[in-house]
């Protein structure tokens, strides 16, 4: 009897040091094949400028679904990651619609916050039912919130592959949330002016959601005439210039003032419409429009980093739609057609640009030519293998609805339609004349980025009664695209000295439970879950009794 109480002193002592020990030595081991419980060193830096709490509430909780029921899991534990490395990052599950007789108004409140929910259809013993889930957290820090999604859809994705997409954006979405409320200084981007670009209010998504990272302004290129010099050092003020569509061409100078901005460290990103064609001008030609080259007197400026966009139109026949209205007053009806100059472009997930993007529309987009040099030139977005090119100029007209596309035609697909270029830059003016005197020119410069893209609408919005929609939304079609998550990945990718983006590059597998197998072998996993144990514990407790019987009768 002695030894009994000693032993189990002793293991009760031994439990507590532990306990004691446990809370001066936490440790953690990832032992999944790809340590997708190990946070990025770029995470875990920003995860630790926090010096006071910061609150996450997971609205996961509650009778959820069970693909979601994974992703909560899976939320969780990574949230305990960053936990791990800064005791001030706390979250919280919260079930939104526990209370029934609020639901109604709470989902109206959550949907005023841009919360948008996923409808999910549940089959379960035969019976099919639709839910509403908000696959969404929400990052508090002092005054600040952010909204993180947590559910990633991709066109034509299956449930494992939403799950798999879900959850390896986590840590990216997470990080970024650190990153936006975290910044201190922000850097600065200037959007050009001048020469007949989009406006503001046509680029107005995009400029309001990179606004959480960076300070924008705007530049005007006319200056250039008056004033050059003082026209590039407002440049010099930013770090990244975006140019979106230009109609009109650039004088020599300001393409120099441009140049000059680039070789000495300035990034860019280059929205460019090399043929001028506009879905309204068919619609006011009655159905037809002609295509024209447009000269923006900057082939020389593109040559010289290594490429060409040319004056054609990509026809693809993966496509999007235009709707079309058939049938005049009360009559009319809208139909969803195909256009081939629309591309669908599904991105090859071989950057930290382009990983786990939905499909980027493209409107009348040109091809870019990569040519020979020492730059290193990256194609991140690029026409599918059924695509040819039209050379202009050429009539485009609705009557190509009428007339199936031959296939055969379409043998001269994957062309480049985004590139990036990288490298140390150097002017295109170097051994040559210059069109005007600028103070510390240069003809070489450091290592430096630019984004050159074959279509100028890919960063445009739609509007609706004056006010901008989301960009990447078509509201002829009700249908959503990945234009906004590409650029805002471009210029972060741009501007990042930290490296966040790269986690995009990560790649988890989590393997999923075949449910028609499930439903086939549930009453066996039921028996050998329920039943097992039992009987074990019966023989357990026969050995045992019959063991004692022997022992003591001796």
């Amino acid at each position: 009897m002695k030894k009994l109480l000693l032993s189990a002193l002793v293991a009760i002592v031994a439990v507590v040091v532990l306990n004691i020990l446990a809370r001066y030595a936490y440790a953690r081991f990832d032992l999944t094949e790809d340590k997708r419980y190990t946070l990025s060193q770029p995470a875990v830096d920003v995860a630790q400028k926090f010096d006071s709490p910061v609150i996450i509430d997971i609205l996961l909780d509650g009778n959820i679904p069970p693909e979601f029921s994974r992703l909560k899991t899976e939320t969780v534990q990574l949230l305990e990651s960053f936990a791990s490395k800064n005791a001030n990052i706390k979250y919280n599950l919260v079930d939104p619609l526990e209370d029934e007789e609020r639901a109604q108004q709470t989902i109206a409140e959550l949907q005023g916050l841009g919360l948008q929910p996923a409808n999910v259809t549940v089959e379960e013993n035969g019976k099919v039912s639709n839910e509403l889930v908000f696959p969404w957290a929400m990052v508090n820090y002092n005054d600040q919130t952010v909204k993180v999604p947590l559910l990633k859809n991709k066109l034509g994705s299956t449930s494992e592959e939403r799950i798999n997409n879900s959850v390896q954006q986590l840590e990216y979405a997470f990080a970024d949330a650190f990153t936006k409320l975290s910044i201190t200084e922000k850097k600065s981007i200037a959007v050009i002016k001048g020469n007949g670009e989009l406006r503001d209010v046509e680029m107005a998504d995009y400029l309001t959601t990179i606004r959480d990272y960076y300070n924008i302004g705007a530049i005007t290129l006319d200056s250039v005439a008056n004033n050059p010099q003082k026209v590039l050092d407002q440049l010099k003020g930013f770090d990244l210039v975006v140019i979106a569509k230009p109609t009109q061409a650039f004088t020599d100078e300001e393409k120099f003032v441009m140049d000059q901005f680039m070789v000495q460290g300035g990034k860019s990103i280059w929205l460019m419409d090399q043929v001028a064609m506009e879905m309204d001008s068919i619609y006011a030609g009655g159905g037809s429009a002609f295509a024209l080259p447009r000269e923006l007197n900057l082939k020389d400026l593109f040559f010289s980093y290594g490429i060409r966009i040319d004056p054609v139109l990509v026809n693809d026949l993966y496509f999007t739609q235009i709707v079309l209205a058939t049938g005049e007053g009360n009559d009319s009806q809208y139909n969803p057609l195909p256009w081939y100059y629309y591309p669908m472009v599904f991105s090859r997930n071989d950057h930290p640009i382009n990983t786990n993007i939905e499909a980027v529309r493209f409107q009348f987009a040109s091809t870019i030519e990569l040519l020979e040099n020492d730059y290193s030139k990256t194609v991140l977005l690029q026409s599918s293998p059924l695509s040819k090119t039209d050379g202009v100029p050429r009539q485009v007209s609705l009557d190509i609805l009428n007339t199936p596309p031959n296939k055969e035609l379409y043998n001269n697909g994957n062309l480049p339609l985004a590139v990036l270029v990288e490298g140390n830059f150097s002017s295109m003016y170097k051994n040559r004349v210059k069109p005007l005197d600028l103070r510390n020119s240069l003809d070489d410069g450091p290592a430096n980025q630019m984004l050159v893209i074959s279509d100028g609408d890919l960063i445009k919005n739609q509007l609706r009664n004056g006010r901008p929609l989301e960009l990447g939304y078509d509201k002829w079609t009700n249908s959503f695209y990945g234009n906004k998550e590409f650029l805002v990945n471009s210029t972060n990718y741009l501007l990042d000295d930290t490296g966040l983006i790269n986690i995009r590059n990560r790649k988890v597998s989590i393997p999923l439970l075949d449910v028609e197998k499930i439903a086939a072998q549930k009453t066996k996993w039921q028996l050998i879950n329920i039943g097992f144990p039992v009987v074990l514990t019966l023989i357990f407790g026969a050995f045992f009794s019959f063991y004692r019987k022997r022992k003591f009768s001796a």
